[in-house]
């Protein structure tokens, strides 16, 4: 199975130089997941005979100089709220139990179109409402570092299965750090493009105007060349973004140089919360930047504060309006004995959807209410602008931003869970950058004293991802230098 050692770029070199067949590739991945599955539990569902069917195909046209896509067979998992033609797409929800749509999602389209081998469909917490994966409706996944503790969520299936080599990348969705909180959990890269930068057409909504899909890899180089092949303008999406062509182009920005990138470190990151283990690993990494010639700076960043309570006032107003289409009607699942419509539709949602589903839903419900719009929601909405405007201030200081990830390494199965407010708190560092649709993503800069990874996100200003990217694949590189010098 040495072809899941390998990156993905990596490996479709390989691939590209016949050194490894698409069938090998795809069987070596399926081989760590009967090794792996039964403890970490990172998907929902396997298509391993339309995966091999498609190797084949793949092969042909590689074989024939037709396809030549930096990532051409290499084997992917996607994301269980990003629809797949013919195969199945839960939510890790009951309700959608038996769905399996009839269109990919655009982000999907162009992975197979680039000769990608969709081999899966990843675990995550229900609708992508949690922070640890452990709300599925299909069982929790555990982190493979350590299987006593989460893999953060709500893309914890996909990190935890590309941490494992259970894939050579996967796709995941942020809403609220739903791709780099996890990935910092689980060790590996993760980023979150600017709002609108990939089709959101095909995902499964959960909060409209904050839900994102980026890609999870090994490594930075990875990542960038996953984002050039899913981001693209498309005009079966509102809220897609046409950006120039030459900002498409991500790969050119794994450049090994941040001189004179100016960094800036906001206090009310590093304050109260922050767990002692994380802040040093995050701040030694920055001081290794800073050797390399970027210029950092310490600096305030207003209503840090308000975005947690803005953010699930938002995001809780939007689910309850996007899954209001889950009533038993159409698709999905329907209980078995009512008595009218709307006795169908209160039983179908309440036996079909889980308890944190229901809790924001109920949530949304109540600040879209008459009398409560204006007090709640609107009130969120004019938060979102002012800390929008905050960062633009500071963009208007810096290149980029650095912070945490989380505020600890992984929590142990069960604690999160135990007290829902503490794990919205867990949201801190990373929804500011959804709500203001910027691009972030999370790199690994060290392990605490139980062995468990620490992330440190970079944020960028809108369609700046380069800036990140550089900075992200600079760290990456330099710590690689400083852990071969450590082993000699």
């Amino acid at each position: 199975m040495k072809e899941m050692e390998f990156t993905a770029l990596e490996l479709a070199k390989k691939i590209h130089k016949r050194e490894i067949s698409v069938r090998e590739a795809v069987e070596a991945a399926f081989k760590r997941i009967e090794e792996k599955e039964a403890v970490l539990h990172g998907y929902i569902t396997l298509d391993r005979e339309g995966a091999l069917k498609r190797a084949e195909l793949v092969q042909k046209q590689i074989d024939s100089g037709e396809q030549t896509g930096i990532l051409a067979g290499v084997p992917v998992a996607v994301k269980d709220n990003i629809c797949t033609k013919g195969i199945r797409t839960t939510c890790a929800s009951k309700i959608l139990e038996n769905f399996v749509p009839t269109y990919s999602a655009e982000a999907v389209f162009n992975l197979e179109k680039a000769g990608t081998i969709v081999i899966g469909k990843t675990n995550m917490d229900e609708f992508a409402m949690g922070s640890t994966t452990e709300t599925s409706y299909y069982g929790v996944t555990r982190n493979p570092w350590k299987i006593g503790h989460v893999p953060g969520g709500s893309s914890g299936g996909s990190c935890a299965a590309v941490a494992a080599g259970e894939c050579s990348f996967a796709l995941g969705s942020d809403t609220g750090g739903s791709i780099r909180q996890p990935s910092s959990f689980c060790g590996v890269t993760g980023l979150k493009p600017t709002y609108g930068t990939v089709s959101r057409y095909g995902l499964i909504a959960y909060g409209s105007s904050l839900d994102q899909i980026g890609p999870i890899a090994r490594d930075v180089s990875d990542c960038a060349a996953v984002l050039e092949v899913i981001a693209s303008y498309d005009p079966k999406d509102s809220t897609s973004v046409k950006r120039k062509q030459g900002e498409y182009r991500f790969m050119q920005a794994l450049v090994e140089d941040v001189a004179g990138l100016r960094i800036g470190i906001p206090r009310d990151y590093f304050g109260e919360g922050l767990d002692p283990e994380v802040k040093a690993a995050i701040l030694q990494a920055v001081r290794v930047l800073e050797e390399r010639g970027a210029l950092v700076e310490e600096f305030d960043l207003s209503f840090v504060e308000y975005a947690i309570p803005a953010y699930y006032v938002i995001a809780s107003a939007e689910a309850s309006s996007n899954l209001a289409r889950f009533d038993g009607v159409k698709y999905g699942y329907r209980t078995e004995e009512y008595k009218g419509l709307h006795q169908m539709y209160k039983k179908t949602r309440s036996e079909g959807f889980g308890t944190e589903v229901k809790r924001r839903i109920m949530l949304g419900s109540f600040v879209l209410s008459s009398g409560y719009y204006e007090a709640y929601y609107q009130k969120a909405l004019k938060t979102k602008a002012l800390i929008k405007q905050a960062f633009d201030r500071a963009f208007a200081q810096f290149d980029l931003i650095v912070a945490p990830a989380a505020p600890t390494t992984a929590p142990k199965l069960g604690e999160s869970l135990a007290d829902p407010l503490k794990m919205y708190l867990g949201d801190i560092y990373t929804i500011s950058a959804n709500l203001a649709g910027l691009p972030g993503i999370s790199v690994p800069c060290g392990r605490d004293a139980e062995g468990l990874p620490i992330g440190m996100q970079l944020i960028g200003n809108c369609f700046e991802e380069d800036k990140i990217i550089r900075a992200a694949y600079t760290w990456e590189k330099s710590r690689e230098k400083i852990d071969l010098a450590a082993a000699e």
